[in-house]
């Protein structure tokens, strides 16, 4: 490797501005000192002969040349991850680091008691868990497994299909008690409705699949959050009528279906990891216990 060549830590640097848009925020978050950090930057851009920011009302802002090295840098910072995961294992006892990505709901409401079982059966492992409802990119190696709602279409990742995740309408016995109950679609109108602020093609593509989604539309929403986590506390607060999975429905009998023969949708449901880690034993046993636990899941959403 040429000497000359910029190190990873010049590009952490880089990444962590990026993401912060001031030095001082990413100083913070490297655990730096700024002028430590703006001379990795300044090295940085004397090492590629460009300029990489420029100084805005906001802050520190990408230039052209910057932005086109920021997803670069992300995939090394993968990269670097996914290397300290596999050095943390051992191969006499199952230990070390796995990430699992997945939608917030999944993560937030469903995982918390499938993981502190498998804590139970395998202390040594140590799982990283990252919410988000965009898609990790597991080829780039942004995570070990991911449980995805839609079939992964990406080459060189092992792919099982857990099931299909029951949802429907619901809403707080105490929001029913107080605004009535809907008897037809048509009674949608006049109720207070829970849902996503901004339109994606996939949700798009779901309104179009479902019985009655073409009633689910933003314009009609009296909540618009784009955060499942912030929809379902909405739904337990009483705020109005929301999609909710049926499995979690079910633990709160507060929660009461809503027109069950009108709008009904299943989400597909996968667990994928890259066909790269079939012989790591810690991930091998977390994806097996994920598959086991998420499959009676959705059972339990029948």
């Amino acid at each position: 490797m040429d000497a000359d060549e910029p190190g990873w830590d010049l590009y952490r640097s880089f990444l962590a501005v990026a993401s912060e848009g001031s030095l001082s925020a990413a100083a913070r978050v490297l655990g730096m000192t700024q002028p430590s950090l703006g001379r990795h930057v300044r090295a940085l851009e004397a090492a590629l002969g460009v300029a990489l920011f420029t100084r805005s009302p906001q802050g520190l802002a990408l230039t052209e040349a910057g932005a086109e090295l920021v997803e670069h840098a992300r995939g090394m910072a993968a990269a670097s991850a996914a290397l300290r995961r596999a050095a943390s294992g051992s191969r006499s006892e199952v230990r070390g680091v796995v990430r699992v990505t997945c939608s917030e709901v999944i993560g937030g409401e469903v995982l918390p008691a499938i993981l502190a079982d498998l804590r139970r059966q395998q202390p040594g492992i140590v799982i990283e868990l990252s919410l988000s409802d965009a898609t990790e990119d597991l080829l780039r190696k942004d995570a070990d497994i991911a449980v995805r709602m839609l079939r992964p279409s990406q080459g060189s990742l092992v792919a099982r299909r857990v099931g299909a995740i029951g949802v429907g309408l619901y809403a707080h016995r105490r929001y029913l008690k107080a605004h009535g109950t809907p008897r037809t679609p048509a009674d949608l109108q006049q109720h207070a409705l829970i849902g996503f602020d901004h339109e994606t093609p996939a949700r798009r593509a779901m309104r179009n699949r479902v019985p009655g989604g073409e009633l689910y539309v933003r314009e009609r929403f009296a909540l618009r959050t784009d955060s499942g986590l912030a929809q379902l506390a909405a739904l337990r607060a009483g705020y109005g009528i929301g999609m909710c999975q049926h499995a979690l429905a079910r633990r709160e009998r507060q929660l009461v279906p809503v027109l069950p023969g009108s709008f009904a949708l299943d989400l597909d449901t996968w667990l994928a990891m890259h066909e790269g880690l079939r012989g790591n034993r810690r991930v091998r046993l977390v994806y097996g216990h994920l598959f086991e636990a998420l499959t009676a899941y959705v059972a339990a959403g029948k």
